[in-house]
């Protein structure tokens, strides 16, 4: 099975999921999508079913426990490119990643520059020109400028929302990058794949975006999450003053392990 694949992972996002299903399908009805559900105790994953059983185009892959966002994408990249899709959305439950807006990072990944070159990764970012968000308190604010500032400066990226987590992979990028290397499992997973993306040398394009806070449930981000983050990007940074984490290599990467049982 081929054609694009919004990968929507879930823990206790029931309020949340139908509604950003069915406006992933009416935004680009000729896409599939798959819920990846860390065993929600509030019945997403089962909510995830129902929608499945009625909609040929959306599957379900149910892990075991929660286990990190990090964890789930990784999961999700194998199942997806096991199954020959292409391109590969990351896409949050919540409904601040606005599906009306995924038509924008998809042409993006079809244009070409003045190389003749098209983009291997496209990110929907705040921080650009065109970009904004919607009912963030101005303390989160500074916070996400602040980690995405601190992630360009330590490990020398030049995209401005490291953190943006409104991703478009083409599947050959995917398997040029060692995802058996990417050991991030919470927060700091989008800063890591982005590394690992530059260090095998992905092109990258950022498109503005408007990124919504979410209306129903909670946020799952605090300081915390975001501290622990920055340390381990401060960890890599100093590594890479004493040379790569990894070889750099263009070769086809492992594909993740899509652990977990998968209803369609």
């Amino acid at each position: 099975m081929a054609g694009t694949l919004v990968v929507i992972p879930t823990y206790n996002e029931r309020e949340n999921l139908a509604d950003t299903v069915t406006r992933v399908r009416a935004a680009v009805p000729a896409a599939s999508v798959l819920v990846v559900d860390d065993s929600s105790p509030d019945g997403t994953g089962e909510l995830a079913d129902e929608l499945a059983a009625t909609d040929a185009a959306v599957s379900v892959l149910h892990r075991a426990s929660k286990d990190g966002l990090g964890a789930a994408y990784l999961a999700a990249f194998g199942w997806a490119l096991e199954r020959g899709y292409d391109p590969i959305v990351q896409l949050d439950a919540d409904g601040s990643h606005l599906p009306e807006q995924l038509p924008r990072l998809l042409d993006a990944l079809d244009r070409t520059d003045a190389a003749g070159r098209r983009a291997d990764l496209v990110i929907g970012s705040r921080w650009v020109p065109g970009g904004s968000i919607e009912n963030w308190p101005r303390h989160r604010e500074l916070l996400s400028k602040w980690g995405s500032a601190y992630a360009r400066m330590v490990l020398r990226l030049d995209t401005r929302d490291a953190t943006a987590g409104y991703r478009a992979f083409r599947a050959e990028g995917l398997r040029r990058i060692r995802l058996e290397d990417v050991h991030t499992r919470g927060y700091g997973f989008q800063v890591d794949m982005l590394w690992h993306a530059r260090e095998v040398g992905l092109i990258v394009v950022e498109v503005p975006v408007t990124f919504v806070e979410r209306v129903r449930g909670h946020s799952k981000m605090n300081p915390v999450i975001v501290l622990e983050a920055m340390a381990r990007v401060t960890v890599w940074g100093v590594r890479s003053l004493f040379g790569p984490r990894r070889p750099k290599s263009s070769a086809a990467g492992g594909s993740g392990s899509a652990a977990g049982r998968t209803r369609a």
